[in-house]
């Protein structure tokens, strides 16, 4: 018989029902397109914790808007985990009402240039056991928010569309 202090404290092992949870946004400026995009995201697994932001679409695209912006923040997180080798349950949550209700059915794609975006992430979602797309306020985002920005800045200096130290 095991004694129950032998039993480690604060270990669960999920085996199958191990969930990998996205958090992404996107940045753009101006919001409206022509700019500077970017985006964000950070993965949670039980194998560690991933973090990356970059360029959504090449700077002074007629595209760069926000919402092409968050929308490859989710499909740049979905692409690491594949990339990783993951295939299981995945969580994305994002503060982007338009990507979350576009991807849960709520919203119709009405702006032409999304659309390919919206079949890239579909197309993602088959890789995966299962993909739940989740709403949350902005303040719960905050850590994809602040590497989308990051980014949005390190870009506009670099490009020398923002002038500011090094």
């Amino acid at each position: 018989m095991v004694d129950d202090a032998e039993i480690p404290r604060g270990v669960a092992e999920m085996g199958d029902r191990e969930e990998a949870i996205v958090h992404f946004d996107g940045a753009c400026q101006p919001a409206r397109g022509g700019g500077v995009a970017t985006y964000g995201f950070t993965i949670d697994s039980a194998h560690g914790h991933i973090e990356d932001a970059g360029l959504a679409v090449p700077p002074g695209a007629v595209h760069a808007t926000n919402n092409v912006a968050e929308y490859c923040g989710a499909i740049r997180a979905l692409e690491q985990l594949l990339e990783d080798g993951y295939r299981g349950r995945v969580i994305v949550r994002g503060d982007s009402q338009l990507v979350i209700r576009q991807m849960t059915g709520e919203y119709e794609v009405r702006a032409e240039h999304l659309v390919a975006y919206r079949e890239r992430l579909r197309q993602l979602l088959g890789a995966f056991s299962l993909v739940r797309f989740e709403w949350i306020p902005r303040e719960e985002n905050q850590r994809a928010d602040e590497l989308s920005k990051r980014a949005l800045a390190d870009e506009l200096r670099r490009s020398g569309r923002l002038r500011g130290p090094d």
